[in-house]
Formats: C-alpha cells, sequence, structure tokens
C-alpha cells in the first residue's frame, strides 16, 4: 500500500465514524456478543463436520464388511470350489474364476487359501503360493465365518474369512475378500469438498445472523462496553441525585427529556413536567428564549423566583446539526456578595505569583530590588521605592544592630510618571526621627500603614522640605515595610499612593509583608552569592599567572574573564622549557563557584610539576589524569566518601597542553576532553587541526593513552587557546561559536593582544553563563645562524674537534667570554655521551636568552649527580656542570635522551670557584 493509499482508507474510516460514535471492537457489548455468536457457531459446525466425517467413514467401513463378507460366502459355496481346492493344481482352476468374481463385485481382493494359509489365487499374483498372515483359527477350526479390520502386508485391509466346506462337512481351504483401508479414506475424502460447503455455507449464515444482531445491538447501546455501561449507569445515577449543580437536558424538539434532583429543586419542577416543551415548565422568559434560540451561553444570569442563577448551555451535538441541548445551573445568590472581595483577592494572589516569578530572575543585589519595585507599580502602589543596607549591597552581612539599620542607600525607585518627588536612586536615606513610619516598622519588625501622610508628624519632621514637596505633588498614603531574612534587615521598601484614591489599610499589611518577605530572601541570595562570588573570583585571579614569564618562543596576550552565574574552573598557563622551547596550557574544571576555583589551582600546580619532567604533551596527560584519579580515590575515602568525592573530586576537568619549538617550528598538542585550539596562517587564513579528543581527567579509564598531534607553524602563525565557555552561550551552539570565532580570527597583521580584543567583541555575550579563557600566541622561529649543530663520532678524540668548533661558532656570535665554560660544559656531556650512551650521539647549541648547550645519544640511561671522594680518580664531572650552568637537565625522546644546561648570557656574576680544575683535555679523562 502506497502512502497515498494508507492516507485514504484513514480518512475513510474517519468519515464512516460519526463524532461521538465509540468504536465496535470487542470491548463493546455487540461486540463481545458477536464474537460469542460466531464462536459458538463455528465450534457448533466443526463439531458436526467431525461427527458427520467420523461417521461416513464409519458407515463406509461397514459396508465394506458386509461387502467383503457376502463376496466371501458367495464364492466358498460357489460349484466347483471345492473341488477345485482338492486337484492338484487349484489356482489354474479358481485363479482366474477369483479375478473375474473381484472385478464384478468392486472388491479389492479375493484371495483362496489352503487350510494351512497357503494362497491359491490372489489380486497380485506375486503373493500366490505365500501364506497369508494373520490369526485364521476361527475359520479352519471353528468353521466360522467372520470379517476383520487386518492390519499388515501387503495392505492395511476390511477382511473377511470364510472357510470351504465340502459336502461332507469337511473344511478344506478358506476364501477371503476385502477393500483396502486407503480406498475406504479416499472414498470417505471425497465427500469432503461436500461438506466443508456445506459447513461453510452454514458458518456464513450464522455470522451473519450474529453481525446482524450485533448491529441492532451496537446501535442500541451505542458501542459501550459492560464496563463503560456500568459506569454509566453509576454517572447517571450521580448525576440525577448527587451532583450539587442543576442540569437540565432538552432534546430537539424542545421537550424536557431529564432534570436532575437539583435542577428540579432550584426550578421548582415536578416530575410530571417530562416531555413537556420547555415553555410549559413555568420558567422565566428570558430562560426559555435561551433553550428555544438553540444558542450556547456561559454563566449567563437568569433568575429562578428569588435566586439568581448562573446558566450555561450547550449543544449535544456538533454544530450544523440538529440537536438538543444541555443546560447546567448553579446557585450564585450568595456568591453575588462575595465577588467583588473575591476579585481583589484573586488579583493579590496573582500579583503574588508574578512576584515570585519576577523577583529573583538574576543573582544581583541591584537588580533584584529594581524588580520588586517594578512589580508593586501600578498594581499595589503609585509609586514604590527600596532602600538597602550598604553592607548588603556590598555582598557582605548585614549589621544586627539596630542603630545600624537608621541610614540606608537608595537602591531602585518605580512610579507611574517619572516627574516624583522622591529623593533619587544613589541617595542616603535617614531615619532619625523615631516617629516616622520606616523607623517604627524597622523597629517592629512588620509593615506599619500611614493612611494620611499629611497627619504624619514624624514623617514631617524627618524632611520638611521633601515632605512637603510629597503633600503638593498628591501623596497622600504610605505603606512601609521592612526586608527582613533569616531575622536580619537588610533594608526596607515603601509603597506610596497619589492617583490611587483609597489610602492604604489594613488588609494591605499582609499583602506587602508576604510581597516583603519573598523579595527579601531573593535579595539575601543576592547578597550571598556577591560575596561567594567575590571571593571566588579573588581566588581564581590569584591562581591564574599574574606576570607571563619572559620567553622568546612566542608573543603571548590572554584574557580571563569570570561568569556572572558564578567563576568556574577555566584557567590557561605559559610555561618557559628547556631548549628555548614554551609549554601552552588551557584548562577547564566542571562546576563554579570557590572548590571549581580552587580545584583549578591543584591542577595547575599539577601540570607545572610534571612540566619540570620535560615530557612530550600525551606523557604530561597521561601524568595528569593518574594524579587526578588518586585524588579523586582518596576524596571517597570514608562513610561520605562517594558524596564528597561528588562535590570536592576533580572528575570533569579538560585540558589541553602543547609544547612549541621554536628551533624547528613544530608544534605537539594533546587534548584531554578539551577543544583543540584554532591556527591563524600568516595570511589570516584560519584552520582548526583535528586532534585526537582524548577522555577527561580523572574518569579512571587510564587504558587509554592520550595522542600526541604536531603541527608545523610558518613563523608569525597564531596559536588560539580557549575554553568552551567562549563558545557556547544561550541561544548559541558550539557549531555557531565556531563560526563566529573562524570570523574574528581571520584578520592577517594583527598583535595577539588585538586578536583577543577582536574575538571578545564577536562572541562576548553581556552575560557570559561560563568561565571564559583566551590565549594567543604568535610564533617565532630561532634565526638558523644561532643554532649550530654536529654529529660526534662514538670516539674519545672525537670530543676535542667538536670543543673546538663550538668555541669558534662562540666568537663569531660574540659570546669569547663564556667560551671556557661552555667548552668545559660541552666536554663533559659529550665525553659521557661516547663512553657511556650509543649512537647517534648529536650535539646543538642554541643561542636565545641563554646559551643551551645540548647533547643527545640513543641511549635511556640518565646520568646522576654525585659528589666524589678525594681519592677517586673520576666522577667530577656532571658536579661541574651543575656548578658553571644556570639550570642544567634531561630530558627522553621517543628514542634515547637529550642532555641540557643553560649558561647565562652576558651575566657579570663571578665563576663559581672550584678548587683544582685541570685542562679541558685532562677533563676527558675524567669518570662521571
Amino acid at each position: 500500500m502506497t502512502a497515498r493509499d494508507g492516507a485514504g482508507g484513514k480518512g475513510a474510516g474517519a468519515r464512516g465514524k460519526r463524532p461521538g460514535e465509540r468504536g465496535t471492537g470487542l470491548r463493546s457489548v455487540a461486540g463481545q456478543v458477536f464474537a460469542l455468536e460466531a464462536l459458538i457457531a463455528l465450534l457448533v459446525i466443526a463439531a458436526a463436520v467431525f461427527v458427520t466425517f467420523y461417521q461416513a467413514r464409519s458407515d463406509t467401513q461397514r459396508d465394506a464388511e458386509v461387502r467383503s463378507l457376502a463376496v466371501a460366502e458367495a464364492f466358498a459355496k460357489a460349484p466347483g470350489v471345492d473341488a477345485a481346492l482338492a486337484s492338484p493344481d487349484p489356482t489354474v482352476v479358481l485363479q482366474k474364476r477369483a479375478e473375474e468374481t473381484r472385478r464384478a463385485t468392486g472388491v479389492d481382493f479375493i484371495a483362496v487359501l489352503s487350510r494351512d494359509g497357503v494362497r491359491y489365487t490372489d489380486s497380485d499374483p506375486e503373493l500366490i503360493g505365500r501364506r497369508a498372515t494373520g490369526d485364521l483359527s476361527r475359520a479352519v477350526v471353528d468353521g466360522e465365518s467372520y470379517t476383520e479390520l487386518f492390519r499388515g502386508a501387503p495392505n492395511d485391509a476390511v477382511r473377511a474369512v470364510v472357510p470351504v466346506v465340502t459336502d461332507q462337512g469337511r473344511i478344506v481351504g478358506m476364501v477371503t475378500s476385502g477393500v483396502e483401508v486407503e480406498n475406504i479414506t479416499d472414498a470417505v475424502r471425497d465427500r469432503l469438498p461436500l461438506l466443508i460447503g456445506a459447513a461453510g455455507g452454514a458458518l456464513v449464515l450464522a455470522v451473519g445472523g450474529a453481525a446482524l444482531v450485533s448491529r441492532r445491538l451496537r446501535r442500541q447501546t451505542h458501542g459501550l462496553g459492560p464496563t463503560e455501561m456500568t459506569r454509566m449507569k453509576e454517572h447517571h445515577e450521580a448525576v440525577l441525585h448527587a451532583v450539587r449543580e442543576g442540569v437540565l437536558i432538552v432534546g430537539p424538539d424542545r421537550r424536557l427529556l431529564l432534570a436532575n434532583d437539583e435542577a428540579r429543586r432550584l426550578l421548582g419542577l415536578t416530575p410530571d413536567m417530562e416531555r413537556r416543551h420547555v415553555s410549559e415548565l413555568g420558567l422565566d422568559a428570558r430562560t426559555v428564549e435561551l433553550l428555544e434560540s438553540g444558542r450556547s451561553a456561559t454563566d449567563e444570569v437568569h433568575r429562578a423566583g428569588d435566586r439568581l442563577l448562573a446558566v450555561s448551555v450547550r449543544p449535544t451535538l456538533p454544530a450544523g446539526r440538529e440537536s438538543g441541548c444541555v443546560m447546567t445551573m448553579r446557585d450564585t445568590t450568595e456568591l453575588a456578595a462575595l465577588s467583588g472581595r473575591a476579585a481583589v483577592a484573586r488579583g493579590r494572589l496573582q500579583l503574588l505569583y508574578e512576584a515570585g516569578v519576577r523577583i529573583g530572575t538574576t543573582l544581583e543585589v541591584v537588580r533584584t530590588a529594581e524588580e520588586l519595585a517594578e512589580v508593586a507599580v501600578p498594581r499595589f502602589a503609585d509609586f514604590a521605592t527600596v532602600e538597602l543596607l550598604e553592607p548588603v549591597l556590598r555582598g557582605e552581612e548585614p549589621p544586627s544592630s539596630s542603630p545600624a539599620t537608621t541610614e540606608m542607600r537608595r537602591t531602585a525607585l518605580s512610579g507611574l510618571r517619572p516627574d516624583q518627588p522622591l529623593q533619587p536612586v544613589g541617595d542616603t536615606i535617614r531615619f532619625d526621627v523615631r516617629s516616622t513610619p520606616m523607623a517604627t516598622a524597622l523597629n517592629a519588625g512588620h509593615a506599619v500603614a500611614q493612611a494620611e501622610l499629611a497627619s504624619a508628624e514624624g514623617w514631617r519632621e524627618q524632611d520638611p522640605e521633601g515632605a512637603a514637596q510629597a503633600l503638593a505633588y498628591g501623596m497622600h498614603s504610605l505603606l512601609t515595610v521592612p526586608l527582613l531574612a533569616r531575622g536580619v534587615v537588610l533594608g526596607m521598601a515603601n509603597f506610596w499612593r497619589a492617583d490611587t484614591p483609597e489610602p492604604f489599610g489594613e488588609e494591605d499589611l499582609s499583602f506587602a509583608e508576604e510581597l516583603a518577605a519573598r523579595a527579601a530572601v531573593a535579595i539575601d541570595n543576592a547578597r550571598r552569592f556577591t560575596r561567594e562570588h567575590a571571593m571566588a573570583v579573588t581566588l581564581q585571579r590569584s591562581l591564574l599567572p599574574r606576570v607571563l614569564p619572559l620567553q622568546s618562543a612566542v608573543d603571548v596576550s590572554y584574557r580571563y574573564l569570570p561568569a556572572k552565574a558564578g567563576v568556574g574552573g577555566d584557567w590557561f598557563d605559559v610555561i618557559p622549557l628547556p631548549g628555548a622551547r614554551v609549554a601552552l596550557v588551557v584548562g577547564d574544571v566542571v562546576g563554579h563557584g570557590l572548590h571549581a576555583a580552587a580545584t583549578m589551582g591543584r591542577l595547575r600546580t599539577a601540570v607545572h610539576n610534571f612540566s619540570t619532567l620535560d615530557v612530550p604533551p600525551d606523557e604530561l596527560l597521561g601524568h595528569l589524569d593518574e594524579l587526578t584519579g588518586r585524588i579523586d580515590d582518596r576524596e571517597s575515602e570514608g562513610p561520605d566518601g562517594e558524596e564528597r568525592r561528588r562535590e570536592e573530586g576533580i572528575t570533569g576537568a579538560t585540558c589541553l597542553y602543547a609544547i612549541y619549538d621554536p628551533a624547528s617550528g613544530v608544534c605537539t598538542v594533546a587534548s584531554a576532553g578539551h577543544p583543540g585550539p584554532a591556527l591563524v596562517a600568516p595570511d589570516g587564513r584560519v584552520d582548526f587541526p583535528e586532534l585526537a579528543p582524548g577522555l577527561p581527567l580523572g574518569l579512571g579509564l587510564g587504558d587509554v593513552p592520550f595522542e600526541a598531534t604536531e603541527l608545523l607553524l610558518p613563523e608569525g602563525s597564531k596559536l588560539v587557546l580557549f575554553t568552551d565557555g567562549l563558545l557556547e552561550d544561550r541561544g548559541r551552539d558550539l557549531d555557531t561559536g565556531l563560526g563566529l570565532l573562524r570570523s574574528a580570527l581571520a584578520r592577517p597583521d594583527r598583535s595577539p593582544e588585538q586578536t583577543c580584543a577582536d574575538v571578545l567583541a564577536t562572541l562576548l555575550s553581556p552575560t557570559p553563563r561560563d568561565d571564559i579563557a583566551l590565549l594567543v600566541a604568535r610564533t617565532r622561529l630561532l634565526d638558523r645562524e644561532r643554532i649550530a649543530e654536529w654529529e660526534v663520532a662514538r670516539d674519545p678524540s672525537a670530543v676535542s674537534p667538536v670543543r673546538n668548533a663550538a668555541a669558534a661558532k662562540l666568537s663569531e656570535w660574540g659570546l669569547d667570554g663564556l667560551a671556557f665554560t661552555a667548552e668545559l660544559v660541552l666536554s663533559e656531556l659529550i665525553t659521557n655521551a661516547v663512553r657511556y650512551g650509543a649512537d647517534p650521539v648529536r650535539v646543538r647549541l642554541l643561542h636565545d636568552r641563554t646559551l643551551i648547550c645540548e647533547v643527545s645519544d640513543g641511549s635511556s640511561t640518565s646520568p646522576h649527580l654525585r659528589h666524589a671522594a678525594a681519592t677517586d680518580e673520576g666522577g667530577r664531572g656532571l658536579y661541574l656542570v651543575a656548578q658553571y650552568a644556570d639550570r642544567w637537565g634531561t630530558r627522553y625522546g621517543r628514542r634515547g635522551k637529550t642532555i641540557w644546561a643553560e649558561l647565562r648570557v652576558g651575566a657579570d656574576d663571578a665563576e663559581p670557584v672550584v678548587t683544582a680544575v685541570p685542562d679541558l683535555d685532562a677533563l676527558e679523562d675524567l669518570a662521571w
């Protein structure tokens, strides 16, 4: 079936079913009756077919028995049979005769047997001479003729056995004849089509009759099931007797069909009113007109005697079809007197509901106070002001002493008109006179209403000039209520009426206190958040880098912006590494607040510590992930460990770690669940290199290694690292953020500082919901003229030429003052590599901010600094390196290691004093 066919079928079904009509499935009474009648008919017909079939089989078998016995007796008593049995060859005499008789009588076989059961004749010549199976003693011994159902070779059959008796009464043989069972079954099977056809016809007639009965029953029951009919009966009884609302049902001819007890009571109807026209029921003329018109109505007020009824009328069938109607009514005589007060109460409840929705939408103290003032105007007051204590505005704990609450800052003001005489926002409001309504409310701790401001002597005394202006403006009533949270005063709210003629009364006090209580909770929450946010921001900024370290590999600019909803755990770092390299790090900790900031500090410290190992980014993230898992495991120890782990663990943190080498221009990047960087080419082309994403830190999946990606960066490229707060925000997904970031970065000839400004101007929302960390690094390449490299053969004699070449290169760079120290360091490092390392051995000098000496070999064995005894012939080489170099260390590569040492360039410091320093050639003989 095509989609069009399916739609058509569905539409047809929908058109064929009248509105309000129930289905005809098995759940309805009609459906159940139909199913029961059809099932009974099917069972009766099936039983009849079964009985008829087996009766026919039995009759056919019985006919076969009679016929077989008659044929066998006739042939056994035929003249000459006994004489033939006595002849030398009975088969010759009897075989042809037996076959002619079999064909004439229609039996399947006739066999003549000897007394001992050997066949003289048979329809199958191959059986002649063979002994017949079965018990034949009844015919041979007893001389009895009988029939039986024979089971055996050659075929199952209904067989008759008759003895052949001579005139002298002697049994000389037997005759058997019969019909095979298979032929009996075929004969019965031939009758099946007729039998099945008759049964099918009977079933069709029975089902058709049941369908007619079911259809009539469905119309009468409207397709309802037994449960629905029972429920409808219960509903009918409830509507008639239990419902406390009057119900009238009127037919299409406008005659009364049903009236429940309440309708009879309200309208004064008697039991004999049913089937009368509505005009004969004694109803009000307007009510009669409404019922005769057929129109709908909702809560129209009609009179019934001395009662006022709220009447609603609805048709019983859909519009456009002639139908009756249902009229419901309720007595509203008493409600009419309460409607005015109920409307006011509903308005106040609605206003309280709106206040709960509108106040506290942000966690800002000032904005929450403004929302309180805006909610109250104009539905409760013509003007509203909110004053808060100075500590509350700063997020601090409000003072608990009363004298401290006599001075507040006006924080919000809302009114019907802008030309109001009240003090503006930002002014200090004082309550020095204790008889003012404000001071009275603060001291009492509840709302105070001043119905007539002109008679408020204390208020006029507090500010005579301002009071005179307010009265001249038309201010005539005031309601003031303190803002209390946890029993402590946060401020107060003042509601004024000028245009509204009614003054504030006692009924307004409870509403004002409820409104102020809700607002006070929201203000206190905002105050707490302000305090925690300030603490978290302070902690976060103290944990982030304050000054970026000096290095020559990249020009770096950065931005960190905390979220308005709370400081998160975003962070970044720039870490100088040996060999003029630099590590760029950015990370994100799930969550907000002090814990996220503290967790960020732990991760940043761990990255700094691991960076001293000078391992590739993927290995560093592996160490960091293992450390994070151990921290989480320790956090989960104890009875409340799992809850503490969820609150204080590090699970969910991400990190991106990149190492840039200015000597080669290669940047190696690895990610632990963090978004990859953006790469801006010198011509402004922006790419987002694909990285192996890795898993966030602390998931306990240490068996899944992190993967590093190498990027070759031309000089002047910009590597942009960021957290997801930069891209994702309300109404903006990750793909949209990436598109905006690409457009902001695709501007060539921009410094890192200008790039940071462009990115934030494009992507920063007014109220970011997550922290933003942005790091822009423009790459540099170390001048090839400041790099010197040599391949060293593993021969002690090769040390001196390399040392001399290095001295010449230092002279070329203008570093003659470092020649002796550099030659000493190189001599010791190269000698160690030649003696104890493995091929290949390489030497590299880098002239950067410092002079970097690197010796690499293929061995992974690292030397250790030790102090040689006075009698040792060697062991002082590494000690001398440590004394002369500013820093030294070892880093491991994919194959082998590199021992490096940094020498300060242009330093005026005196060289360390080393006793008994031999010449450089002699140093080559010292052991490590």
